[in-house]
């Protein structure tokens, strides 16, 4: 691999609390710098507030940020100011080409984004299993899973009780996976492989 990728690649980031304080924040979690020294080395890539539908495309303009990676955290529909960046973003990708690989929550945000729906899925928190064409098992914690089809989606990976794992788009360079690859202790080869398919 080369040691600067063509890319410089946006990460969402999740809403939280911090106690004694009223204002929200955006957070991203630390694992993530480590995973992406890892797969991606040389390729700078930087956190993307949560700035709503009518910011956040020219926010990531003006930084020059042509891949996204839509991470994990906060249910769909629990966080209406990152739904909104995040369709807002998946919008402006879609319209310009840019790579967009999703993690579990972005993974159904692009799903929702495509016109399908999320309905509850029991046995996939806090836990791993096995996925079609992949060696080993994948983490999981998810409390929610995709049902029917995706428009303008395939999927591409499936767990052992039929639920979609893993999803890439038919003409668009968009993908997105339903496990946490920065959560490893170590990086697999097959995430890193993945991230390098789409960001290259």
């Amino acid at each position: 691999m080369a040691d600067r990728a063509p890319y410089r690649i946006g990460l969402t980031m999740r809403q939280v609390s911090a106690p004694g304080y009223e204002e929200p924040r955006d957070a991203l979690a630390q694992d993530w710098a480590g995973f992406m020294a890892a797969a991606l080395p040389g390729t700078p890539w930087m956190p993307l507030p949560n700035l709503g539908a009518e910011r956040i495309t020219a926010y990531c303009t003006n930084w020059g940020i042509n891949g996204l990676l839509l991470t994990g955290g906060d249910d769909p529909g629990a966080t209406p100011l990152r739904d909104e960046t995040e369709r807002a973003l998946l919008d402006w990708a879609g319209v310009e080409g840019h790579p967009v690989l999703g993690i579990c929550r972005g993974m159904q945000m692009m799903a929702i984004w495509a016109g399908a729906s999320l309905t509850g899925v029991a046995g996939h928190v806090a836990t791993r299993h096995a996925v079609t064409g992949r060696d080993g098992t994948v983490n999981s914690y998810h409390a929610s899973s995709i049902t029917g089809p995706i428009p303008g989606f395939r999927p591409a990976a499936v767990a052992e009780d039929g639920t979609v794992e893993a999803i890439a788009a038919e003409g668009r360079a968009m993908s997105g996976i339903m496990w946490h690859p920065e959560r490893e202790a170590r990086p697999d080869p097959q995430d890193i492989a993945l991230f390098r398919k789409v960001f290259s």
